[in-house]
């Protein structure tokens, strides 16, 4: 039986409310295969549940399929049954959660509601009438987050008003994805959540009693990969336009992050480019992001991509299809990929760090209150040419700050990234007085940086100390 791994928050949350009496109502939500499904499962182990996933098949099917699953969990000794409609089913369900306490999960709910239109008003119409007066927990989940957010959660949706709970799952972050990967080293599991972005299925496709390179190779680079063809399998899921949205993709991987410059390199009008940008937004694909401190600035507006699946395979994928397809791709891997992961595990890495940050900033371990984390871009104007900063962490109530430079090498950071870091004073907002500075190293640092810089105001930290973060 695999292990369960991660999530305590959305489990404490999923039996507080189970313990809590009355009608509860929670709504479950996340891209696919960020692990809604096994999140549910583990919860209702050994408890009174009925767990039904609709389908596509129309509603027909899934009105047999959900009552005889009712039928087995909450009248077992009845046999076969067949309901007429969806009122009778629900009528029949209440009925069954009047006194004993009775988890009903409907997965993937957006198929069903697809399947009947008019699914929601009868929910609201059974809540209302008839199980806010039982003991049901009701669980609606589903992959299709534009749905859920728009249909389910919003305003003008028939439920709004009734859940008792919402969760919006995210990928794990470093520190729960290298429990897949126990048995590698910290840089492993580091390029590890790098390549699957901390998605659960992607992380459980990985056994660390096999090599990284092996199973990177197997699942990207040979045509039986199941993440060789998971971004079309997706986009062709989510929207109808799928080459669009790939090319717009593409060409954020490549470089052009900006609205214009997707609008240019994809030849798709700005107004097309902004609404699938915007869908891209919501299924987590892509993110919006500013200049920390300069969030009003329109012109320091970048979009990149969220999901580090989605980079890494359209950094490397696309131009190794041939050697794939010739059964050649292990080759293609070890020549093209794996000298240049290192340097794909930049963002990656700069990520990590920020949870660090954020992480450490809240638990009160840093010079000041750290609360907001980000990046900054912009011109130097000491030296007339662009920069960044890959670490802004902010105290917004005293108006202090951290900043930060991460270098996930092969080499120790040495005096000229200090340095560099050093000159970056000043070039975020005056209104912020920055009290520390932070250097993230994966192989250490080097004789002059550990006797020369104050530990008081320099904070040096490795791959090793941020896989401690809770012991530190």
């Amino acid at each position: 039986m695999e292990k369960f791994i991660g999530r305590k928050n959305e489990l404490d949350a999923l039996e507080k409310l189970y313990n809590t009496p009355g009608f509860q109502m929670t709504v479950i939500y996340g891209r696919r295969r960020i692990g809604k499904s096994t999140l549910i499962k583990e919860f209702i182990k050994e408890k009174k549940a009925v767990f039904f996933t609709a389908t596509r098949a129309g509603i027909h099917r899934n009105l047999e399929l959900l009552g005889k699953q009712a039928l087995e969990v909450l009248a077992p000794a009845v046999g076969a049954l067949a309901f007429e409609n969806m009122d009778a089913l629900f009528s029949f369900i209440g009925d069954s959660c009047q006194e004993e306490r009775t988890i009903i999960v409907i997965d993937e709910f957006p198929y069903l509601a697809e399947a009947d239109g008019s699914i929601l008003s009868v929910l609201q119409n059974y809540i209302d009438n008839q199980w806010l007066n039982g003991q049901m927990d009701l669980i609606l989940c589903g992959s299709s987050v534009s749905f859920m957010e728009n249909e389910v959660l919003s305003e003008k949706s028939p439920l709004f008003g009734r859940r008792t709970s919402q969760i919006k799952l995210e990928p794990f972050q470093y520190l729960d994805a290298a429990e897949f990967v126990p048995g590698y080293s910290r840089e492993e599991q580091a390029i590890c959540y790098g390549v699957t972005g901390g998605v659960a299925k992607y992380l459980s496709l990985f056994d660390d009693s096999k090599s990284l390179d092996e199973n990177i190779i197997t699942q990207f680079f040979t045509k039986s990969g199941y993440l060789y063809e998971e971004t079309n399998n997706l986009l062709t899921q989510e929207f109808r336009n799928v080459s669009s949205y790939s090319d717009i993709i593409e060409a954020i991987s490549s470089g052009a992050n900006r609205l214009n410059e997707i609008s240019d390199k994809t030849h798709i009008a700005q107004t097309a480019v902004s609404h699938a940008l915007s869908n891209l937004i919501t299924t987590g694909i892509v993110v919006r992001e500013t200049a920390a401190t300069d969030e009003k600035n329109k012109k320091k507006v970048q979009y990149n991509l969220k999901d580090n699946m989605f980079r890494f395979w359209y950094k490397y994928v696309p131009n190794g299809i041939g050697a794939i397809e010739l059964d050649k791709g292990e080759l293609y891997y070890q020549n093209a990929v794996k000298p240049r992961i290192a340097e794909y595990m930049g963002n990656v890495f700069e990520e990590m760090c920020r949870f660090y940050t954020l992480h450490s900033g809240i638990m009160g371990r840093l010079n000041c209150y750290v609360t907001t984390v980000g990046k900054w871009w912009g011109t130097n104007p000491g030296k007339r040419m662009q920069t960044d900063i890959d670490i802004v962490g902010l105290d917004k109530m005293s108006k202090k700050a951290v900043l930060g430079e991460c270098k996930f090498k092969n080499e120790p950071v040495d005096k000229k990234v200090y340095e560099d870091l050093m000159d970056r004073n000043g070039l975020i907002s005056r209104e912020y007085m920055i009290v520390q500075y932070l250097l993230f190293s994966k192989s250490g640092f080097s004789e002059w940086v550990r006797e020369n810089t104050d530990p008081s105001l320099v904070k040096k930290i490795t791959l090793q100390e941020m896989y401690c973060i809770e012991n530190t």
